[in-house]
């Protein structure tokens, strides 16, 4: 393993755990909907300011895709080599287990009540138990999401500095969706390391939150390669720059009237 390497993969560990630590956390201390009307909010807000804080952070260094769905949409894209792919996995669902050992931890230790009863794991409970249901909302959400990412992130066409802005807010919208079905994951790793201390029905149907997510990223980087083959990349604007005016060009100034 390279420098360059371990790097990336210490900073995929960083966001991971970032994304964990302050998104499920919030939703430990917001709860449901039920119990607080802005929960939902909050949470998915959380979640989507992480990514935005992320991308101009650690993004400099990895990529900043702290999410085994998205790592899996950009190899099949042709954005990384498959050794770093693996790397990446394993650096985000490390990331992702600390995060949630530090939420049990501080939560255990303060005696506060966690009002997810779970660390924030992903759930069947708003679909009935239903895993069939589930497996369909993760697949379409991480659609979409991976889209996004793909489509800004895309070498024929800039986007300027806006790009984790607008990932950012693609994943605050899918969970505004997303959370009063499933919890929302559309991240294999996110939904491993909350789900690893809950046990039970969050450690049983962790299947469905980790094949779902990469169903859907399959599907979005299949169809993106298919959608961008042949579209010529846009022209890069320049605006050409004024040159300073020739002596001869100069004007002389006007003689004040006596």
């Amino acid at each position: 393993m390279n420098q360059a390497s371990s790097k990336k993969y210490v900073a995929e560990f960083i966001g991971t755990f970032v994304l964990v630590f302050l998104g499920c956390g919030t939703a430990m201390l917001t709860g449901p909907s039920i119990l607080n009307p802005g929960a939902y909010a909050l949470t998915a807000l959380a979640f989507g300011l992480v990514i935005v804080g992320m991308a101009y952070c650690v993004g400099n260094i990895s990529g900043c895709h702290i999410n085994p769905a998205v790592s899996l949409g950009v190899l099949i894209n042709g954005g990384m080599e498959f050794t770093d792919f693996v790397g990446y996995i394993i650096s985000q669902c490390a990331g992702a287990v600390v995060g949630a050992a530090a939420l049990k931890g501080i939560f255990s230790m303060g005696d506060v009540t966690d009002l997810t009863d779970s660390y924030g794991a992903n759930g069947l409970g708003g679909v009935n138990d239903s895993a069939g249901a589930g497996l369909i909302v993760e697949i379409i959400l991480t659609f979409i999401f991976v889209m996004v990412i793909l489509g800004v992130t895309s070498n024929k066409f800039k986007h300027g500095s806006f790009g984790g802005l607008i990932i950012g807010l693609s994943l605050t919208l899918v969970h505004i969706f997303g959370i009063g079905l499933t919890g929302t994951s559309v991240n294999p790793a996110r939904s491993f390391g909350p789900a690893l201390f809950a046990g039970g029905d969050a450690l049983k149907d962790l299947w469905v939150f980790i094949v779902g997510p990469f169903v859907g990223a399959i599907l979005a980087a299949c169809v993106y390669k298919f959608l961008e083959s042949g579209v010529k990349a846009s022209a890069p604007v320049v605006h050409e720059k004024k040159s300073a005016p020739s002596a001869s060009e100069k004007k002389a100034p006007a003689k004040k009237k006596k």
